[in-house]
């Protein structure tokens, strides 16, 4: 049994979804970058100290990690045809959700 328009029961149309999580990606990144330069502000504000420089290092680090694992999906969702983008692998949404808790923490620990 075809759907209307002529297609297949399996064929899915992904219609806007694909740019919408495109977008909604890059709006991530983008808080992400302003986290990790807030971070980078507050531990060099007073003066720097090792741990200020330490917590923000790992905020680069973290950043750069989850830019890298944003770009990838950015990419993937733009270079898809027609069947769609292919799901997020499970190592790379846990990379994303890791680097977005561990940076939140490491702005915690230098705003406290």
């Amino acid at each position: 049994m075809s759907e209307p328009g002529g297609r297949g029961a399996g064929v899915r149309d992904p219609g806007l979804q694909p740019e919408r999580t495109r977008l909604a990606w890059r709006r991530t990144t983008l808080s992400s970058t302003v986290a990790a330069v807030l971070a980078g502000k507050s531990a060099l504000h007073g003066g720097p100290s090792a741990a200020g420089i330490t917590v923000c290092a790992a905020c680069c680090v973290l950043w750069l990690w989850f830019l890298t694992v944003a770009h990838r999906r950015i990419r993937t969702l733009a270079t898809t045809g027609d069947e769609g983008p292919p799901r997020l692998a499970a190592r790379h949404a846990t990379a994303a959700a890791l680097c977005t808790v561990a940076l939140a923490l490491c702005g915690a620990a230098l705003v406290l």
